[in-house]
């Protein structure tokens, strides 16, 4: 099974401008990733998917493959399939966060692994939440799963309400997972979803993966034991530079 791994990459971003290139302890995000990402015993390859060129010059400096794409692209799914593309010969796609500079290459073995079962279209990764910060935040995408633990649905807010509990008792109820935003596809689930168009649900929660959901495809997901750390804003830099 040849896994290609591939990390989207934009310069453009609302609230960080050139979140790739910018550096953490000696090395720009973009290589912190890439390098944890070739660690992964999974990968065959990696490569980062991007638009622009000046992270295209910095891939180069740092001896790391890239391909550019349009700079049309909605979501980071929608920039792997373009990638995938070019490598027909990949029957599986992960998709690496490019703003997760120290992703534990375990993660992504885990992720692979789903696909050793028969079937599976589409994989994603999951943790428990043990802390009402996480519970209620509607930052944090939340994940219900059935018997076979394939997601049911995805929402910004808490699922599944406790009906007969006090909210300071739910988690003694019930056991709650949040998402961790790493994908798996094999290559022609992927290159099906990008021609779908937005879905009600996802529109409304703004999270892709319930147009998945709402047009029949299953999403296999694993527990993990390992937090990630996304920078999504200068001062989430800041919490990685000067954490103990």
């Amino acid at each position: 099974m040849k896994v290609l791994g591939i990390i989207p990459a934009r310069f453009a971003s609302t609230r960080f401008p050139g979140k790739p290139l910018v550096e953490i302890q000696g090395k720009s995000m973009i290589q912190r990733v890439y390098e944890q990402a070739l660690k992964a015993e999974s990968l065959t390859k990696v490569i980062v998917a991007t638009d622009n060129e000046r992270i295209a010059t910095e891939v180069s400096s740092f001896g790391g493959v890239f391909v550019m794409t349009a700079s049309t692209h909605q979501s980071g799914t929608d920039r792997c399939a373009e990638v995938a593309r070019h490598f027909p010969d990949h029957e599986i796609v992960i998709n690496i966060q490019g703003d997760e500079p120290f992703i534990n290459p375990k993660q992504i073995d885990l992720l692979v692994s789903c696909f050793e079962q028969k079937n599976v279209q589409l994989a994603t990764l999951i943790k428990k939440i043990h802390t009402e910060e996480e519970l209620f935040n509607n930052n944090i995408p939340k994940v219900v799963i059935n018997s076979r633990q394939e997601a049911i649905y995805f929402s910004r807010h808490t699922i599944p309400y406790i009906r007969n509990a006090e909210k300071d008792q739910w988690l003694n109820s019930q056991q709650f997972y949040k998402h961790i935003g790493i994908y798996g596809y094999t290559t022609r689930s992927l290159q099906e979803i990008t021609k779908l168009k937005p879905s009600a649900l996802e529109i409304a929660e703004s999270l892709e993966q319930l147009r998945w959901i709402e047009n029949g495809y299953a999403i296999q997901t694993k527990v993990t034991d390992i937090e990630t750390i996304a920078v999504d804003t200068p001062e989430d830099l800041k919490k990685i530079i000067f954490k103990p």
